[in-house]
């Protein structure tokens, strides 16, 4: 009996995880330079207010991850029938933050796993 509950708990561990990966696809560089800046989509920038003040991505607009009472206001002010793409600094918060956003209802959220950090550097070798 004990082997069967762990083997029904099993999966539907990896039955969630795969529902959550069709919801959440893992985006680069390119696809942020391609099909996110200057065009009318959801670009969400969950740094701290210092890290953005700091420099952004452009059209981006800047959700604190932790501060999550706020963070969840501010989402739930947004489509979630429309893509959000997500970024952080370097890809930590916005796969956790990928997972609030399931637990609040979006189904196709874009997360930049090289964050700023990886935009920032492209675009001093740009100059």
């Amino acid at each position: 009996m004990k082997k069967r509950l762990i083997l029904i708990i099993l999966l539907t561990s990896i039955s969630c995880a795969g529902q959550q990966s069709e919801k959440i696809k893992i985006i680069g560089i390119d696809i942020i330079e391609n099909e996110v800046i200057g065009k009318n989509v959801q670009l969400i920038d969950i740094r701290t207010p210092g890290e953005y003040k700091a420099g952004y991505i452009d059209d981006a607009i800047n959700i604190d991850f932790y501060d999550l009472g706020n963070f969840i206001i501010q989402f739930e002010k947004l489509d979630k029938t429309k893509p959000v793409y997500i970024y952080c600094h370097s890809g930590v918060r916005s796969r956790h933050a990928s997972n609030k956003l399931i637990a609040l209802g979006f189904t196709k959220i874009y997360d930049y796993k090289g964050g700023y950090k990886e935009w920032s550097k492209k675009q001093i070798k740009k100059e």
